[in-house]
Order: C-alpha cells, then structure tokens, then sequence
C-alpha cells in the first residue's frame, strides 16, 4: 500500500476499529499526520507564536477528526498483530507508553487470518 492509498483507506475508515491494518498503512499514516500537523502548525502560527483564533480552532478541528482517525488505523494495526486495541492505553503511562507502543506497532502481523479477520491486502 502506497502513501496515498494509505491516506484515502485511512480517512474513509474513520472510525472503523474492526479489521486489520499493515505496516505500510499505519505507517504511511502517521507521516502524513505529522506532515499535516507541521503545515497546520505554520498556518495557524502556532510555530512563531503569533496565532489566529479562528485559524488555531480550525486547526484544533482538524487535530481531533485526524486523533479518531489515528486511533482507529492503531486499534486495528494491534488487531493485525494479534492484540488488543485497548493496548493503545498505554499511552497514557508517562515516558515509557509511547516506546511500548511503536514497538508493539512495528512487529510483523500475524500471517493469514486471526481472531481480528483477515490478513489485510
């Protein structure tokens, strides 16, 4: 799966948390999350400190419909592993939950089916 199909699968599976998603994919998202955060952070000014409300909202919009999309592809980059979606809690644990989970994130699915559905395409 490419950049842009990871892109388009991701925003129309919004808020699917079922099914299984691959490395490229998950990974394919998060660096246009970061790219599209970066270019939210200049637009908004949030970068040289002088920000527009109405832009900073908008911005503030956006960073939460792509937080639900980031979980979903997570959830079911777990389920493509084998695990939990409710690992992804682990973020909340200070320092050390956001190692456990790009660790967990890039371990190789698990081949063929599982209890999550099929291996993804």
């Amino acid at each position: 799966m490419g950049f842009g199909e990871a892109i388009s699968h991701n925003l129309s599976n919004m808020t699917n948390f079922n099914g299984r998603a691959g490395r490229p994919e998950f990974w394919w998202w998060v660096l246009a999350i970061w790219i599209l955060n970066l270019l939210i952070s200049l637009l908004t000014g949030g970068l040289t400190g002088s920000s527009n409300s109405f832009l900073w909202a908008i911005g503030w919009i956006i960073s939460i419909v792509l937080t639900l999309a980031t979980i979903a592809v997570g959830c079911r980059r777990l389920h493509d592993t084998g695990k939990s979606g409710w690992l992804q809690l682990l973020w909340l644990i200070p320092c050390v939950g956001w190692i456990v989970m790009i660790v967990l994130w890039a371990q190789p699915g698990t081949p063929g089916d599982n209890q999550y559905g099929p291996a993804p395409a």
